[in-house]
């Protein structure tokens, strides 16, 4: 597949899709089809090419007449599964990015950083092909994994989505102009260090989104945000799923719920020269340079993923894209 063509997610299934497998006690597996190819479990073998030329939800029987769903995989399975270096935003989280962050078809986003690209392939399918989609990453390896991700789940790279290794603060004023982005989301450890740059970029009226982890980040975050005097008021959130158990009359909540993975904290950027009116606060918040210590990354605790397990994800992740691309050489610059 070339030409920046991305593949339709429906249709007979063909070589090089990603199929995701339900057995027959509800296990979830994922395998990319390949002709010829074979997939074997201590219960048998299922045979790719008795999946090839299917539609999608079809039901197909191992060599021991096992049943198994094959379903393409939603964006939100993909994510789950896929290889990875960082820590992924969460379909949960990235859902409520793009209606916090109101992001729409069009839209020119920026986003930092790239990580392993769960939420670059989200932001992607929001902003469509007439948006445009710029992703800074520090890390290189980070950047080959969410390439290998995206190519691997859309077929293709997308041709409206650039990736910039390096740092958003020093780098975003070299990729686009002052005023011409339209919503610029934040997943690193210290979005505060970017506000400035962010701030320029932003078009008046254009929306910042920070994910952040913990209380002590959501705090620096949001006294940066007014520190600046360049937004409005920033609103905070956090997002828990809790599913339900629903059989007949047995209706009960799960026993496990998605919980705390993260907040977010929204902003919108004020005309120039335009000052926010003060907001009347019952207690006026105060803070030492002993609170500000604590704000550092040091101790805030920094989990930095190894040199080691980023190359790896990195390397499974570029042999998704060039099997689903149908391509066997390994790219340039990979070893």
């Amino acid at each position: 597949m070339s030409g920046g063509t991305q593949r339709r997610p429906n249709g007979p299934f063909r070589a090089g899709d990603r199929v995701q497998l339900t057995g027959p006690r509800g296990r979830l597996n994922t395998i990319t089809l390949e002709t010829g190819g074979e997939f074997h479990t201590h219960r048998g073998i299922l045979l790719h090419d008795t999946i090839i030329g299917l539609p999608d939800g079809s039901v197909v029987r191992s060599t021991v007449e096992d049943e198994y769903l094959a379903l393409r995989p939603l964006l939100s399975d993909f994510v789950m599964s896929m290889p990875r270096g960082a820590t992924i935003v969460y379909p949960k989280d990235a859902a409520q990015i793009l209606l916090v962050g109101d992001i729409f078809p069009g839209a020119t986003v920026v986003e930092a950083g790239a990580g392993s690209g769960a939420l670059s392939l989200t932001l992607l399918r929001a902003i469509g092909p007439t948006g445009s989609l710029i992703s800074f990453e520090r890390r290189e390896e980070f950047a080959r994994i969410a390439r290998g991700n995206a190519t691997a789940f859309l077929g293709a790279e997308p041709p409206n989505w650039k990736v910039c290794i390096g740092d958003l603060a020093n780098e975003l004023g070299n990729e686009t102009g002052p005023g011409t982005v339209d919503r610029i989301v934040l997943d690193m450890l210290a979005p505060w260090e970017c506000l400035d740059a962010a701030s320029t970029a932003l078009a008046p009226g254009g929306v910042l989104v920070c994910y952040v982890a913990t209380v002590t980040q959501l705090s620096r975050v949001a006294e940066s945000i007014r520190a600046t005097a360049a937004f409005t008021d920033p609103e905070s959130s956090e997002t828990m799923i809790r599913g339900w158990h629903v059989e007949g009359l047995a209706v009960r909540p799960d026993h496990r719920m998605v919980a705390h993975t993260g907040f977010l904290i929204a902003a919108r950027r004020l005309a120039p020269g335009t000052v926010l009116p003060e907001l009347k606060r019952k207690v006026k918040p105060e803070y030492s340079a002993e609170d500000i210590e604590a704000w550092t990354p040091g101790a805030l605790g920094q989990r930095q993923s190894s040199d080691k397990r980023a190359r790896k994800a990195a390397r499974q992740a570029e042999s998704g894209a060039r099997r689903a691309a149908g391509e066997n050489k390994p790219p340039a610059g990979s070893a």
